[in-house]
């Protein structure tokens, strides 16, 4: 069996989380998965995204700004 190779980069707002949680390991054990997991990530899963915000002191409009919008900012119509 052959795995494909990641092409995207990882979201530098996953290092962000990491080092703010207080390293990969806490962030895992906060979150209840491997710290393998974590470095899958090419951004913070939709599912996860409070848990990380949680550990990690970041909004969620800054883990997903995709999905997100910052407080105070209207959705575009």
């Amino acid at each position: 069996m052959t795995r494909k190779l990641k092409t995207e980069p990882r979201d530098a707002v996953i290092d962000r989380a990491i080092k703010a949680a207080g390293g990969p390991t806490k962030l895992a054990t906060a979150l209840g998965i491997s710290v393998q997991a974590i470095w899958l990530w090419d951004k913070v899963p939709l599912e996860r995204v409070p848990a990380v915000s949680a550990a990690s002191g970041i909004p969620k409009h800054e883990l997903r700004p995709d999905v997100f919008d910052a407080p105070g900012k209207e959705a575009a119509a």
